[in-house]
């Protein structure tokens, strides 16, 4: 291959000690290794490195022998696929052998060990991550992937359908990709494609598509992508109704200037949600739908409780509540649950009252009150001379609910007190 550039600056990921350990160890004997892929293109674009990918022009077995003498730990990781994971300290580096395909199966394939750069590049999945560069900042280009980088495109190496009927995930990477690397409509060729084979969605696992909805939604804008995604019928295929890609939208500046953005919170703002006068037949078919959601995401549990939580407004939200309501509100159902209310109602209708200033000071407030711990326990009530049993938790709740209404300032003696009081001692 002959050179294509030079990558200036050199980020600081490629020079540092554990770097240069690992390429001097894989250097010996003569063996050409290489930085490739997520690292090397977001080194052209100037963005912080990902995890650091390396090819080679050795087999797997030859890898790892290099990697002992060095001194360096080797794991195991993938050997039939040419894939060992280098460990030095901390740091982790994904060394693969280069690789051409002798027959492919869905996502596995047979592979056969190369040292043809050219071979490996064309079995790759898009062009912008096809591109190898030398421990001194040296490129190679062999499938155009610079041009399409520079221009905003996301593009699939050789003819999209065959490379996603080699892995039914790449339709999803390609509008992940788009999301965060492509500037105007995506390719038509590879929409096309997508639309195609949106069906080989179902039969992937849960793990998969949520590990790649998820950094879709993290996105700056998914909203254009998903909107792609929704006109070619793919997002049938990942979402139980349609989406309401406005709200998600509009939610999507609002993270931007008052919270970090949450995949979580994003999903829950294309979903449809139940307003507060709705039959209890209608909530428990939306709760059925997040619930059939969440599994076939394989959500972890406290995902999927999360999503069941947000199916319909907050009460006390939707009136710009007053420092003690909102205090309250935050005591019962806690920070995360109150900001993901207040952020999807604010997201949700635009023209609705509270005002953007209101609801902007509510976050404000939501951020910087914490819910204090209530300064009695049920041990201070058996101290009192009261039995053991229900009393005791009657007497907490109303020690409690008499805390709540003076907005939580009561500390431990004034508690205490209340609490003789009600005990009638």
């Amino acid at each position: 291959m002959q050179p294509a550039g030079r990558i200036a600056p050199i980020p600081p990921w490629m020079e540092r000690a554990e770097t240069r350990t690992l390429l001097a160890a894989l250097a010996r004997e003569g063996a050409l290794a290489r930085f490739v892929g997520g690292c090397v293109r977001d080194a052209v674009l100037g963005r912080p490195g990902q995890d650091i990918d390396i090819a080679i022009d050795r087999p797997p077995d030859e890898i790892m022998r290099l990697l002992a003498a060095g001194g360096i730990r080797a794991l195991p990781t993938g050997l039939a696929h040419g894939t060992v994971t280098a460990r030095i300290g901390v740091d982790h580096f994904e060394i693969t052998s280069l690789r051409r395909d002798v027959e492919t199966f869905g996502r596995h394939a047979r592979v056969a060990f190369t040292d043809d750069w050219q071979a490996d590049a064309a079995r790759r999945d898009f062009t912008i991550n096809a591109l190898f560069a030398d421990p001194d900042g040296t490129l190679y280009d062999p499938i155009g992937g610079l041009a399409d980088l520079a221009a905003g495109r996301v593009r699939f190496v050789g003819e999209p359908g065959l490379r996603i009927a080699e892995d039914a995930l790449r339709l999803l990477r390609f509008f992940r990709f788009h999301a965060y690397y492509g500037r105007g409509e995506p390719d038509g060729a590879a929409v096309d494609a997508c639309a195609a084979a949106a069906a080989a969605l179902d039969g992937l696992s849960g793990e998969r598509l949520w590990g790649e909805l998820k950094r879709l939604l993290l996105a700056p804008a998914p909203n254009r992508v998903l909107a792609t995604m929704a006109a070619c019928s793919v997002l049938a295929h990942l979402l139980p109704a349609p989406a309401d890609i406005a709200r998600l939208a509009r939610l999507c500046p609002i993270e931007a200037a008052v919270a970090a953005p949450d995949a979580l919170r994003r999903l829950a703002a294309l979903l449809p949600l139940i307003s507060k006068p709705a039959a209890a037949a209608a909530l428990r078919l939306a709760l059925a739908a997040r619930l059939a959601l969440a599994v076939r995401l394989a959500l972890a549990r406290a995902e999927a409780r999360r999503l069941s939580g947000l199916v319909r407004p907050l009460p006390g939200l939707d009136a710009a509540p007053s420092a003690p309501a909102l205090h309250r509100l935050l005591y019962r159902e806690g920070r995360e649950r109150v900001r993901d209310h207040l952020l999807l109602d604010w997201a949700g209708d635009p023209a609705s009252s509270p005002t953007d200033e209101t609801r902007l000071r509510l976050v404000g407030q939501v951020e910087d009150w914490a819910p204090p711990l209530l300064p009695v326990r049920g041990e201070d009530i058996l101290a009192l001379g009261v039995a053991a049993g229900p009393e005791v938790g009657r007497l907490l709740a109303r020690i409690e609910a008499w805390w709540e209404a003076g907005d939580f300032r009561a500390g431990r003696p004034a508690a205490l007190a209340e609490l003789r009081r009600l005990a009638g001692r």
